[in-house]
């Protein structure tokens, strides 16, 4: 088998996301437009904050599970260009032989974008100095400061990164750096070196849909810039589970080797 655990911990997590959250609650309070059959309206106008700035907050999933698998499947090589050292990288990890140093098979961090792209939700809360992203994946958050901090040159390496973010009319702009360079963009096994910025622009389309247009720029990795969009949809009437991936842990020995 050389697939990674992941896929295993996500399948089960994605089964958990078929029985809806809302079991767990009674009496949820609800604003968002519903049609005569009582059911939301994904279709209705983007909602607008008090301020006049794009609403983005919810419970959001990937809409496809294709940019977990493979971030640049949609693009030709040319247009990701891999430095050599990138190129030997993902030479190493694109067979599957090397699954189980996969970090998420490892219940490590999946990294930016690439929990982005699990088939598990994620909430969006925004505040007047910062967004925050609580994921169920691995029980993760992330948090965008929107109050004109600037990034570190060189901060202390983390797996998500340091976040600051903008508006940009209806788009959020998220920029994030300081990353530890253990993380995979996606199970193909593209690389993230230390020297990689995240640059996310959210979009919130209408009521349901979201937008994530996502720049990775990582000079030793690539040779220039590239970007792809991935898309969410909006689940409403929900809340996030835990997700404790070690827990009950039976697939590592299961990976090939």
């Amino acid at each position: 088998m050389r697939r990674s655990v992941l896929v295993l911990h996500l399948c089960a997590a994605l089964l958990l996301t078929l029985t809806p959250a809302v079991a767990q609650w009674t009496k949820i309070p609800s604003n968002a437009p519903r049609g005569k059959d009582g059911k939301v309206n994904l279709t209705a106008p983007a909602p607008k904050l008090a301020d006049g700035k794009p609403d983005f907050s919810g419970v959001w999933q990937a809409t496809s599970p294709k940019w977990l698998r493979s971030l640049a499947g949609d693009l030709k090589p040319e247009d990701y260009p891999l430095q050599p050292f990138g190129k030997a990288i993902l030479d190493e990890r694109k067979d599957g032989r090397l699954a189980k140093y996969e970090p998420d098979a490892n219940c490590l961090p999946q990294g930016v974008p690439k929990i982005n792209s699990t088939p598990v939700p994620f909430r969006l809360i925004q505040t007047s100095d910062r967004v925050v992203i609580l994921y169920e994946a691995f029980n993760l958050w992330r948090q965008a400061f929107l109050d004109g901090r600037e990034l570190m040159p060189n901060p202390n390496p983390t797996w998500l990164g340091y976040s600051v973010g903008r508006y940009e009319g209806d788009t959020l702009v998220v920029e994030t750096v300081g990353f530890n360079g253990k993380a995979w963009l996606d199970q193909v096994g593209l690389p993230q070196t230390e020297s990689g910025r995240v640059t996310e622009r959210f979009h919130r389309k209408d009521f349901g849909h979201l937008d994530i247009k996502v720049t990775i720029d990582d000079p030793k990795a690539y040779t220039k810039p590239w970007t792809v969009t991935q898309e969410a949809s909006l689940i409403p009437d929900t809340e996030l589970l835990e997700f404790i991936c070690n827990e009950n842990e039976k697939d590592q020995p299961h990976i090939s080797k």
